[in-house]
């Protein structure tokens, strides 16, 4: 057996071209190693937002999980997070369920049982299957339809199918889809933005806000912001939809087609230039002039600040981040940093980034969260100064770490500048 950790130059992965990624860095292709990030990513009871958690956004809304007593078990860890005490509830299945399908006849009667033990009846009710429905082939949406009719609110179904994670529409996607489902045609206001694609808010000091703000949109709307049922419908008066996250791109699809709201999407990133680059083209698609002039100077003096007080350190990069690891050490490399190792699995978006990178950096060794062969990384192989990314600090313990995974999303100049301060932070604290 291989006793080295599998790695690979961003300059033989640029050589290999994105038609030949290598298996060992495509979680379809092999064994799942469970380092600290596939942990938090297969777990249903993991931090962060998963199909669960993100089913919950609709405001008033409860779930009933409908799955074996294992995945029952692990949500029950998330039903005693603050704000979600009253909002699980569970239908379990037996074997005789898990044979025949038994359990769907009863999704109607534990709906309405549902809505009348509750005080305060929910504005609608999510249902979410595991992967005991999806070998089922379980028709969902009719289940859906019953229950709907028999407990008289909307019943809407999500999927957490670890099956079809590596497919075209994986349960983070289909969870978005299902979230604006509720949302039905209404007059239009030209002054109105809807924000999709995170379920928490952006950080407050967001540039965005001010942006939108100077092209004349008054109502800025996020889910997560939304104050009750009725501030959630009103989304539906948007005049455009902006796409955060490329996983909300199918719910804007659907909007689109179901309420003739438009959508264009901004991509998160942390090089200035770029970012520049994109608010101008925003900004033009929509007819309007942003003024970023000022933001962007701060951001700059925030980045040449660190970089004065602290020198061009070592950075290793890991995916459990808000950010895409390949565009952020690529951030990091350009304004003067070292970057060698990041530590993510890979598709052939991120050759964008990966050429660039291979110009500039090209003996940055990439590493798989996935991979067995992790298990003989030696953490004094090389030497870090910083980590970014829970898992990043599982390789490099001794060195000072930036978690930035947190639920409130960064995002523009100001996450720049949030993201250079918590570096900040890091190193005094170690000090």
């Amino acid at each position: 057996m291989n006793r080295e950790p599998y790695s690979i130059t961003i300059k033989a992965l640029n050589e290999a071209g994105k038609e030949n990624i290598p298996p060992e860095l495509l979680p379809s292709s092999q064994l799942i190693y469970s380092s600290p990030a596939t942990l938090a990513f297969n777990s249903p009871g993991a931090t962060g937002f998963g199909v669960k958690r993100a089913g919950l956004a609709i405001p008033g809304s409860v779930m009933l999980l409908v799955a074996p007593g294992c995945c029952g078990r692990n949500t029950k860890l998330l039903s005693e997070v603050r704000g979600y005490e009253d909002r699980f509830f569970f239908l379990l299945m037996d074997e005789s369920d898990i044979v025949n399908g038994e359990h769907l006849s009863k999704v109607p009667d534990a709906v309405s049982e549902i809505v009348d033990y509750l005080e305060e009846k929910p504005s609608m009710v999510m249902i979410c299957g595991t992967c005991v429905d999806a070998l089922l082939g379980t028709d969902w949406e009719r289940v859906c339809r019953k229950a709907e009719e028999k407990a008289g609110l909307p019943v809407r179904p999500c999927y957490m199918y670890a099956l079809t994670r590596e497919g075209r529409k994986p349960p983070m996607v289909l969870v978005r889809k299902a979230i604006y489902s509720l949302l039905e045609k209404r007059k239009r206001n030209s002054r109105t933005v809807n924000l999709l694609g995170h379920f928490s808010p952006l950080i407050d000091d967001c540039e965005i806000y001010d942006l939108l703000k100077q092209a004349g949109v008054r109502t800025i709307n996020e889910i997560s912001r939304c104050p009750d049922y009725e501030s959630y419908l009103a989304m539906a008066e948007a005049n455009f939809n902006i796409v955060l996250d490329p996983e909300a791109r199918t719910a804007a699809d659907d909007l689109n087609e179901r309420l003739g709201i438009p959508y264009l999407e901004l991509t998160r990133l942390y090089q200035l230039d770029r970012i520049a680059n994109q608010y101008r083209a925003f900004a033009g698609a929509i007819g309007a002039e942003f003024d970023d002039s000022a933001v962007r100077d701060e951001t700059e003096g925030c980045i040449e600040a660190f970089f004065n007080e602290f020198g061009d350190i070592s950075v290793a990069v890991g995916e459990m981040i808000n950010a895409n690891s390949f565009e952020l050490a690529l951030a990091l490399v350009r304004y003067g940093f070292h970057v060698p190792e990041i530590y993510t699995n890979i598709s052939a978006e991120d050759y964008v980034y990966i050429r660039r990178l291979a110009e500039i950096s090209p003996e940055t060794k990439v590493y798989t969260n996935l991979s067995p062969t992790m298990l003989y990384y030696d953490c004094g192989t090389e030497a870090v100064d910083l980590t970014i990314g829970k898992d990043a600090v599982y390789y490099h313990p001794d060195a000072p770490n930036v978690p930035w995974n947190s639920d409130r999303q960064p995002f523009g100049y100001a996450g720049v500048k949030k993201l250079f301060g918590e570096m900040r932070e890091a190193m005094k604290e170690h000090v």
